[in-house]
């Protein structure tokens, strides 16, 4: 049963289905692994251990009755610490909200958990979500699967690790700016982003709620796949027979190549040329207009996270990371007419973006155009955390700020990803392509 930890969840559900796997045992392997795991503290801030063990049992027993919910039913996941569980404390990662004891579920964990999926517990994450690196010297850093002096990426860098390392089938995160896909990347995985509105974010601390956005980080596209329907209460995409041959992608030139450092750069040159390799067109695609959205990111992010938080924040400040506190504080420095006046542009770009990419299936860049960095200097150098956490977040903002739905894929070079940007809701076909990429990437 220990091997099941390597498992996809979607295996794991299978194996379960064929009465092959008992999803109590199942839980026992990941609640044990996690107790004897170094790092696990790191990992998970609190467990749900009897909360998992009843979802277990209820589940072996649909199991044997033949009432399985969903292909998941039985699958243990986790989730980043800015989901509301009821009873179990929620603190985002944040001394401000230490003790905060939510008295129900977030809905789409009320969706998860009608379908089934056994809930482990919350992992660590950035604080408030505000950082891409997924260092937190408040409430813990999580590992990087590839490098432990390296950052694991963020902010749901606890949920790429419970999976990286095999301390969770699948991981629940958010993304407001690449919080889901950044730590996949950095971790070997596949992250989501869904379309922001598709998923609830009912019972889920906000950072910039106009942005953000819930998915999945995952062993596989196919597990993203049907974690996206057990978020939704819905079901999956349709995997079967998905192909590259014939699909037409753009390669993103403008910002996304900007700097691009080495390993980054030749995982993303040897990837374009294995989906030529199976059949793919592939066309150099630069929007110069990118240039313009990106330049209000400073505006829309900030202005709409220090309006949510400013009371929070502002009653005990000492209490946070100051990198963080002073990224909420930028946010004092725009006016309501700058606000108003930085959105109404970014609709109009949003609709360059829209038809400069319509001939396409979908739009290819690097998913972080870094290696993870040194925890040791992030720890130290205060430019140093500022200038890589600016990198870090760079590309991935462009699905957030265009409004797509986005899917980072391993390359096969370690922490290097592959992005696939498609249009808003593009979800199932966004995931069919990202099966087919992935066959030929893993190859």
């Amino acid at each position: 049963m220990d091997e099941g930890r390597g498992m996809s969840a979607a295996s794991l559900g299978r194996g379960i289905g064929a009465g092959e796997i008992d999803p109590v045992a199942l839980t026992e392997v990941f609640l044990d692994a996690i107790e004897a795991h170094p790092d696990s503290g790191r990992i998970y801030a609190r467990l749900t251990t009897r909360r998992a063990r009843a979802e277990a049992q209820a589940a072996s027993g649909r199991a044997a009755a033949g009432l399985r919910r969903s292909p998941l039913d039985g699958v243990p996941v986790s989730w980043k610490d800015l989901f509301d569980t009821a009873g179990t404390a929620t603190e985002a990662g944040s001394a401000l909200l230490a003790g905060r004891v939510p008295d129900r579920d977030a809905e789409v964990l009320e969706n998860a958990t009608a379908l089934g999926l056994v809930c482990l517990g919350k992992t660590h994450m950035s604080e408030f979500a505000f950082s891409g690196l997924g260092y937190n010297p408040v409430t813990g850093t999580p590992p990087c699967v590839n490098d432990p002096g390296a950052a694991p990426g963020g902010s749901s860098s606890g949920a790429a690790a419970s999976v990286a390392f095999g301390l969770a089938a699948a991981a629940v995160g958010s993304d407001t700016g690449g919080s889901v896909r950044v730590p996949a990347a950095w971790n070997d995985l596949v992250g989501l982003k869904t379309t922001s509105g598709r998923l609830s974010l009912s019972g889920v601390v906000p950072l910039a709620p106009r942005f953000d956005t819930v998915g999945p980080l995952t062993r596989t596209v196919e597990d993203a796949a049907l974690m996206l329907a057990a978020l939704e209460g819905g079901a999956p995409a349709d995997l079967a027979g998905a192909d590259l041959s014939g699909r037409r992608f753009a390669a993103l030139s403008t910002v996304a190549l900007d700097e691009l450092r080495e390993g980054p750069a030749a995982a993303h040159a040897d990837a374009l040329a294995r989906l030529e390799g199976a059949g793919a067109e592939i066309v150099e695609l630069a929007v110069p207009e990118l240039e313009e959205a990106m330049a209000l990111s400073g505006i829309l992010y900030t202005s709409e996270a220090y309006g949510v938080r400013r009371e929070t924040i502002e009653a005990r400040p000492e209490a946070m990371f100051p990198e963080i506190l002073a990224r909420f504080r930028g946010g004092a420095e725009h006016g309501a007419a700058d606000y108003v006046a930085a959105w109404r542009t970014l609709e109009r770009l949003r609709g360059v973006w829209a038809r400069a990419t319509a001939g396409f299936d979908a739009v290819l860049a690097p998913t972080v155009p870094i290696m993870p960095p040194e925890l040791a200097r992030l720890e130290t150098e205060d430019a140093y955390y500022r200038t890589e956490n600016l990198m870090t977040l760079r590309n991935t903002r462009i699905g957030n700020l265009m409004g797509l739905a986005a899917l980072t894929l391993p390359t096969g070079h370690p922490s290097c990803g592959l992005q696939l940007l498609a249009p808003p809701t593009a979800e199932r076909r966004l995931l069919r392509l990202g099966s087919a990429a992935e066959v030929v990437l893993a190859a």
